[in-house]
């Protein structure tokens, strides 16, 4: 177990005043709060800055906290504290505030005890419960069509979570739940379900469900952050002549204009219809001109003629073709 830094974790000097402490950790509470941070380590942040604003806004856990922290270096692996420290604290009942966050780290209650959790009392006349602590957050991940991020859904998922029965024995428990998908979220964001988590011990609060959503895979689209390609093969006389055709996309068919005289492996860009967000992404149609298996004779005859009319004698026609075909 490691020593935990909490000035260095909110940013502040150990000189900080409350109001400076108090304003620190909204500031980050807002950058890392799981519901809206985009940051890979928002979760685990979130929590280390709960647990950090509960022992620096408390007086007596703050004073305590800096008793101990002067003798030992920050990051100090195999953290212990000194023989008989929560004594110097516990006796007689505390009056430590629980912030109602819950969820504490092994250092926190090496320090201050397991009782400090989301429904724990403060001591105006009552004892603190030290059997009340939060339920742990869970986590699972689930698969929508990308159709619902475009428009936003509502779908019903089934979670099957282990638990333990009135005999002690452990069992499979299946539960529906109702989730409300976002319009224009992405792979790999989550929805957070509040009290959907692990159950809360001693009357306390369940945790929270965080859904990691992902995307059915789709034979017609491929993702890449806000972007949507899709893949449309065209006859060659179309990349030759230019066509309008009508496209796919996941809101519904729209009417494409192909260019005359384009590649294969040329890509149509059509802006801002992509997935939907404050800045919506693209929607690229990337064209792949496609021969037929076989050709008839009038199409033969047709593709000689072409042939003829491109060539001369001394091949400068074709040579013409070819630097055409380049540019």
């Amino acid at each position: 177990m490691n020593y935990k830094d909490y000035y260095k974790i909110m940013g502040v000097d150990k000189a900080a005043s409350e109001d400076e402490i108090k304003t620190s950790y909204r500031k980050l509470a807002r950058k890392f709060h799981p519901d809206v941070s985009k940051e890979k380590d928002a979760e685990s942040r979130f929590k280390d800055i709960n647990e950090a604003y509960e022992v620096l806004r408390d007086k007596e856990k703050r004073a305590a906290y800096d008793q101990l922290g002067s003798n030992w270096k920050a990051g100090q692996s195999g953290f212990t504290p000194p023989p008989n420290w929560q004594d110097q604290f516990h006796q007689g009942g505390s009056n430590f505030n629980g912030s109602g966050q819950g969820d504490f780290s092994d250092f926190f209650e090496s320090l201050f005890g397991s009782g400090f959790s989301a429904n724990q009392h403060s001591g105006r006349g009552r004892h603190a419960n030290q059997n009340s602590r939060k339920g742990q957050d869970s986590h699972t991940k689930i698969l929508i069509d990308i159709q619902d991020a475009y428009t936003g859904a509502t779908r019903n998922f089934t979670l099957r979570d282990q638990g333990i029965n009135e005999h002690g024995q452990t069992q499979t428990n299946e539960r529906t739940l109702k989730v409300k998908i976002p319009k224009g979220i992405k792979p790999g964001q989550k929805i957070r379900l509040q009290k959907q988590g692990g159950q809360g011990a001693g009357g306390s609060n369940n945790g929270d469900l965080y859904i990691e959503v992902g995307f059915n895979p789709s034979p017609l689209f491929s993702i890449d952050g806000a972007d949507i390609t899709t893949e449309l093969a065209i006859a060659p006389w179309q990349a030759a002549l230019g066509d309008k055709v009508k496209i796919p996309t996941p809101s519904g068919e729209i009417d494409l204009t192909i260019p005359k005289l384009i590649s294969s492996g040329s890509k149509m860009r059509l802006k801002g219809r992509g997935l939907p967000s404050k800045v919506p992404g693209d929607f690229f149609v990337k064209l792949k001109i496609v021969f037929p298996k076989a050709l008839s004779t009038e199409e033969e005859t047709l593709y000689q003629s072409l042939k003829a009319s491109t060539t001369n004698s001394n091949g400068a026609n074709t040579q013409g073709y070819k630097e055409k075909t380049k540019s």
